[in-house]
């Protein structure tokens, strides 16, 4: 039994004494504490496969800024790498894979892993689980097959990723096949998460925002609803499509039970095209942190209010900066912690 459930009964739409929240990339720079574990690490992928530095990793944001849940600290790279696609991690720059897709031949070189070879990160999760003693929930995670796939073909980062769209163009039975594989790798590796003690899952869709609507549809929403429908059984399921305002309407029919939304998203829209039965999570803009203390709270209160304290999960519209200072993290988590709601507004959004 854990000891603060806030976020698995506002995911499951019961009631809460308060609004629960985390906060994304929370295990991470921000924090002295985690860059002094992270320099006993070689590079970050060694960082990554270590699950003893990532257990200490994830239990921090817990202990230090006193968030309702953790994250377990991995990488959402690590299905290519298991699929057969290796990759590095270039400081300052982000993931280059010397080997992309392109192919037939690449596509067939790809395996379907049984997410075996990612015991490292169940590893990490039962470490985690028994440091955390049932204080908090665990979430677990993936990238979603689009976001991963975009990796794989454009070999790393891009602000177009114009190599993976034209391959959804040029050539759309072998991209669906590369994702058919992703999306079936994903669920054998997130199962095993929740069998290793994730309490929750959110599916990352970083890159949703450079697809059209229709796109979207056809080549992310297709794949994150099947790995929503083999997971939302067994815990809740979060999405996160980064700059997919477009897509709420279709999301209100995926299985998942949250629904994560970034700064651009209009919360009471949101509400209005996602309907009752689902959980919302968000969104405050990362650089909000970057102001004085009177107007992170003044805004704070203003997202909560909007939201609501009904199927409402706080968190940031992204993950946060690495230059935030550490006591404005805090600040903020706080602010959402002591919030008081006016009744007239818990009537108006339940």
């Amino acid at each position: 039994m854990l000891q603060n459930d806030l976020l698995l009964r506002a995911a499951r739409g019961e009631e809460v004494e308060r609004v629960p929240v985390w906060l994304m990339r929370q295990a991470g720079r921000i924090l002295p504490e985690y860059r002094a574990v992270r320099a006993k690490a070689k590079n970050f992928i060694e960082f990554v496969k270590n699950a003893e530095l990532a257990a200490e990793v994830t239990v921090q944001p817990v202990d230090i800024l006193g968030v309702d849940a953790a994250i377990i600290f991995s990488d959402i790279l690590v299905i290519p790498e298991a699929m057969g696609l290796s990759y590095q991690m270039i400081e300052a720059k982000g993931p280059w894979f010397e080997r992309t897709i392109a192919t037939q031949q690449d596509t067939d070189k790809l395996v379907v892993t049984d997410g075996s070879n990612l015991q490292y990160v169940y590893d990490a999760i039962r470490l985690a689980k028994k440091q955390l003693n049932n204080r908090v929930p665990l979430i677990g995670f993936c990238g979603a097959p689009w976001t991963l796939f975009a990796y794989m073909v454009e070999g790393s980062g891009s602000k177009t990723f114009s190599k993976a769209k034209k391959l959804l163009y040029t050539n759309p039975k072998l991209a669906h096949q590369v994702l058919e594989k992703i999306t079936q790798s994903s669920i054998n590796y997130l199962l095993a998460q929740v069998e290793a003690g994730a309490n929750l899952i959110q599916i990352f869709d970083s890159w949703a925002g450079v697809l059209s609507p229709e796109m979207h549809t056809e080549f992310s929403l297709k794949y994150m609803a099947m790995i929503s429908d083999a997971l939302s059984k067994k815990v809740p399921v979060t999405i996160f499509a980064k700059d997919a305002h477009f897509a709420l309407a279709e999301i209100k029919n995926n299985s998942c039970s949250v629904v994560g939304l970034d700064w651009s998203v209009n919360p009471n829209e949101a509400r209005k095209i996602l309907g009752a039965n689902k959980t919302l999570q968000g969104n405050a803009d990362p650089c909000l942190l970057y102001a004085d203390y009177a107007e992170i709270e003044k805004q704070t209160k203003q997202m909560l209010n909007a939201f609501g304290k009904h199927r409402y999960i706080a968190n940031l519209g992204h993950g946060l900066y690495p230059d935030t200072e550490k006591e404005k993290v805090k600040f903020f988590v706080d602010c959402i912690k002591k919030h008081s709601y006016a009744k007239t507004a818990d009537k108006i959004h339940a």
